[in-house]
């Protein structure tokens, strides 16, 4: 059965892709399914993070070479075509994203790790950027983030090689955030996820959109006092300063009320 679903544990929502007899490569229809299943989750004020995985033990080979034309080129209006939309939709997710990647995390499927705000990644874990192997280029939003992430030298190895590697040389390239065993890596997502959800919302929306604002060389100053007024009409500030100074955890209550 191949398709996306969502858990929900509490405040954290887990985004599943799966197509198990094709390393969870995703369909023209799995595509077009994720921007607007994201778009109801970010709309959803009780979920607080959100980790992406894929079922069984890879996290996705990308798109369905069976399905490649169609999903590339789709009337979207937009380079890459379903699956720049869908790495939009992921990268513009106003919670924060962790992915949890095991398995194969190749082409398509590193677009959308790449697109996650945190990626951990079992010592099993295979990565590579394959558009060399078929003749095709690689969407621009990909090859944007792909530099962002890991630096021109190696998004030039990886978009030309074609080569896969291991986990240890992604997270040497900073392709990764973290290594861990793959027995403790939905253990280690989860328990990032749960630590997140118990910060400041407040703290981490703005962080969020300020980083990234610095990351896509937009003007940052007006991103950051849009932020500075909500933090001075907000209690967080002070639940935290007490919370500290009695060695309690804080119960903070700030939460979006609109997109921002």
């Amino acid at each position: 059965m191949a398709g996306l679903s969502v858990h929900r544990a509490g405040v954290v929502a887990t985004l599943v892709i799966e197509n198990a007899l094709r390393r969870n490569a995703l369909s023209a229809e799995m595509w077009q399914q994720l921007p607007p299943l994201l778009s109801r989750l970010a709309g959803d004020d009780s979920v607080k993070v959100l980790i992406v995985r894929g079922a069984g033990e890879d996290f996705s080979a990308g798109a369905d070479i069976r399905e490649l034309d169609g999903i590339l080129n789709a009337p979207t209006g937009q380079d890459g075509g379903y699956l720049t939309e869908a790495e939009n939709a992921l990268a513009g997710f106003p919670q924060p994203t962790i992915a949890a990647i095991d398995g194969y995390c190749v082409g398509g499927g590193w677009q959308l790790a790449a697109a996650c705000d945190i990626r951990i990644a079992s010592s099993r874990a295979t990565f590579g950027v394959t558009p060399s192997r078929i003749g095709i280029v690689y969407p621009l939003s990909g090859i944007e983030r792909l530099v962002s992430v890991a630096g021109v030298a190696v998004a030039k190895y990886l978009l030309f090689s074609g080569d896969l590697v291991d986990a240890a040389t992604a997270e040497r390239w900073g392709m990764v955030t973290s290594v861990v065993e793959a027995h403790d890596l939905w253990s280690e997502a989860d328990g990032l996820a749960n630590r997140l959800a118990a910060r400041s919302q407040l703290s981490i929306h703005a962080m969020k959109q300020i980083v990234d604002a610095i990351a896509s060389g937009a003007d940052t100053a007006d991103v950051n006092q849009r932020w500075q007024v909500e933090v001075a009409g907000s209690d967080d500030p002070a639940i935290g300063a007490a919370a500290f100074a009695a060695k309690q955890a804080p119960e903070f209550t700030w939460a979006p009320r609109a997109p921002h």
